[in-house]
């Protein structure tokens, strides 16, 4: 995690003159977390002030020492969480035909949207806590745009923001940045093609990327929705990812095929690994 460390070292330098530069991390649950948790403990090193905002129920972000951890209550219990996400695991993980999977995937994916989107609803309309956050006087936010609510509360605080990811459903990410994503050259989902494809597969992938625009469109609508009643003005969820300083993108050429990139797209891959000795 070294090179994501420097680089958000580098950002926040810039945007204080302090010793330490203070940022506000909204994360999202799961092994997005895990991968997070390891930069915020390379930049805690660092001296810099971390404060991370989650919800009182989640799967793995809880309270540490390590942070200042502001929690938020939401109506949903532990037991309603568990359900949703392992129930959701096992369709993705069920073999069958591409439209079994995805109408199967599509509902798991509607019921853990629920929940997130009901979760974002409540951090952001906590008035005590989003008063909190205005006076603490962030110099960033640091988040993962596969959900929107932190790029939402950037937005409100008017302080810049790093995305930390390793794509986003249905290419926002290519949207958001004007990153070139031609079906010719960059795999779809499902497809399990590489970046090398005959016309026929060339056709596949492109057939592949039309039921996207249905899924992004359960999924991130409710965001946009949100966003353009809390800012009070007309946002997509395109227009916020689109203010993102720098994207860190847990991808590489070795693990990953050849993709187009924008310039403040940097690829961090290894920081999601777990650090052991090889056997020799």
């Amino acid at each position: 995690y070294l090179q994501v460390t420097a680089t958000l070292v580098t950002v926040l330098s810039v945007l204080s003159l302090a010793a330490g530069g203070k940022l506000l991390v909204v994360p999202v649950d799961g092994s997005h977390w895990l991968s997070m948790r390891e930069v915020l403990d390379g930049l805690k090193q660092k001296g810099h002030e971390i404060v991370v905002v989650a919800p009182e129920i989640s799967l793995h972000i809880k309270p540490t020492k390590n942070f200042v951890m502001k929690m938020y209550p939401v109506p949903f219990t532990q037991e309603e969480m568990d359900e949703n996400f392992q129930g959701f695991l096992r369709d993705v993980l069920q073999e069958g035909s591409f439209l079994e999977r995805f109408l199967k995937i599509y509902e798991g994916m509607k019921r853990v949207s629920d929940l997130a989107i009901s979760s974002c609803a409540h951090l952001l309309y906590n008035k005590e806590l989003v008063r909190y956050l205005e006076e603490s006087k962030f110099d960033a936010v640091f988040t993962d745009p596969v959900l929107p609510c932190g790029q939402i509360l950037a937005e409100h605080l008017s302080v810049p923001s790093v995305f930390l990811l390793q794509e986003i459903p249905c290419g926002l990410d290519f949207e958001a940045t004007q990153c070139p994503n031609p079906p010719s050259y960059v795999p779809r989902v499902f497809t399990e093609h590489t970046d090398r494809m005959n016309f026929l597969q060339r056709v596949k992938n492109l057939m592949f990327d039309i039921p996207n625009y249905f899924l992004c469109d359960f999924v991130f609508q409710p965001y946009a929705k949100l966003a353009s009643e809390f800012l009070q003005r007309d946002v997509t969820v395109a227009d916020l990812l689109r203010q993102a300083s720098i994207w860190l993108m847990k991808l590489d050429f070795v693990l990953h095929y050849p993709k187009p990139l924008m310039p403040n797209m940097i690829m961090v891959s290894g920081v999601n690994c777990a650090h052991k000795k090889l056997p020799q």
